[in-house]
């Protein structure tokens, strides 16, 4: 029997063996009933890559032992793919993760999830449908997953925050640091009030190849996946196309065909996803025993702080389904620049608009 610490040297190193499998967990657990050790008899025994052989008959590396020191003060647990706490359904895919890192609570990764993902750059419509789906989506029940990115996936974890429910990000670096940096205190909230998880070891920088395989983890830990926002080439539709693969549920919101960041939607809709327009639909289809009478329209919805003019309706009616700069709104409603600007900012105060980058002003929907 190894000792705790015995125990946690071998499941970092098994995270950072490069080639390792699952499959090769599980038969090396065999050999050894229970918690696997390194004995060379057993690495010898199991047929795997020679880099990763050669990787576990090592020892003393001084990578582990930085790893080792920063599981410790961090309070990071590591789950193995044959502990009986790793998620059932991330278990079922065809390539699961041998160890996860886990802050927070390992139970939120057992509940019932549903993945919400989209655009890094969504419009404030997109932004807010995101927090309010997964506002009433938390409140039924569902747990709520993403990655942690800024634009959908933060709104879907404050959503849920919001909700009091529970959510889990999925890293795409290692647990030691946030990525990207802006999204520090929310990743604290969710540990709070979920579960922070990766697959890669501590000092794992944000490299680009290590968001489509984070991604599988994302629609592998859910019921199904919902995109929100996303263009036609989405790492969102990665995810989508991950949850495929693995006979998850894909629902997608449809939105304007003049809206770049609704094609990827589109797509999806063509190809087979559900075309969601409510919380309702989402647990409809998902036919999970969740509580269905708190997803009431008044959850996902909110008045405006104060009744508008003909003018305003008609400046917010030529914002339409895509941003406008002033310059825009000029020639499309033919009221003054000054008047526009007085105006806009008026409906930015009442949250009617919200402001972008690039003097652009984006509609938000009631």
């Amino acid at each position: 029997m190894l000792s705790g610490m015995e125990a946690t040297k071998v499941r970092a190193m098994f995270a950072r063996a490069p080639g390792l499998k699952a499959e090769h967990v599980q038969a090396l657990c065999a050999l050894t009933g229970g918690e696997p050790d390194l004995r060379d008899c057993a690495v010898q025994a199991v047929r795997m890559p020679p880099a990763t052989r050669d990787y576990l008959s090592s020892s003393n590396r001084e990578e582990l032992t930085h790893d080792l020191r920063w599981i410790e003060a961090s309070g990071a647990q590591l789950l193995l793919c044959t502990d009986l706490s790793y998620p059932a359904l991330l278990a079922q895919i065809s390539a699961p993760p041998p160890v996860l890192f886990v802050l927070g609570s390992v139970a939120a990764l057992q509940s019932a999830q549903l993945a919400i993902v989209g655009s890094r750059s969504p419009t404030a419509a997109g932004r807010k449908t995101a927090h309010d789906f997964a506002l009433a989506l938390a409140q039924a029940g569902l747990t709520i997953t993403s990655g942690l990115a800024v634009g959908v996936d933060a709104a879907s974890h404050e959503g849920a925050l919001l909700a009091d429910g529970l959510t889990v990000a999925v890293l795409g670096t290692g647990l030691d640091a946030v990525y990207p940096l802006e999204n520090t205190r929310l990743a604290a909230r969710i540990r709070a009030r979920g579960a922070l998880v990766s697959e890669f070891p501590p000092r794992t920088r944000p490299l680009r190849r290590n968001f489509p395989q984070r991604n599988r983890i994302i629609s592998g830990l859910s019921r199904g996946t919902l995109v929100v926002e996303a263009a036609l080439r989405s790492g969102s539709l990665v995810t989508a196309k991950w949850a495929a693969e693995q006979g998850r549920d894909v629902f997608a919101i449809p939105g304007s065909i003049h809206n770049r960041l609704t094609r990827g939607c589109h797509k999806l809709i063509r190809d087979g996803a559900i075309l969601v327009e409510s919380p309702d639909d989402v647990v409809s289809e998902l036919q999970l025993p969740l509580c269905r009478q708190r997803l009431t329209p008044s959850t996902v919805s909110r008045k405006r702080a104060a009744a508008l003019d003909k003018e305003y309706e008609m400046l917010l009616d030529a914002l339409g389904s895509e941003p406008a700069t002033i310059d825009d709104l000029v020639g499309r409603t033919e009221i003054p620049g000054a008047a526009v600007a007085s105006m806009l900012l008026i409906l930015e105060l009442e949250g009617c608009v919200a402001a972008l980058p690039g003097g652009r002003y984006d509609r938000i929907p009631e």
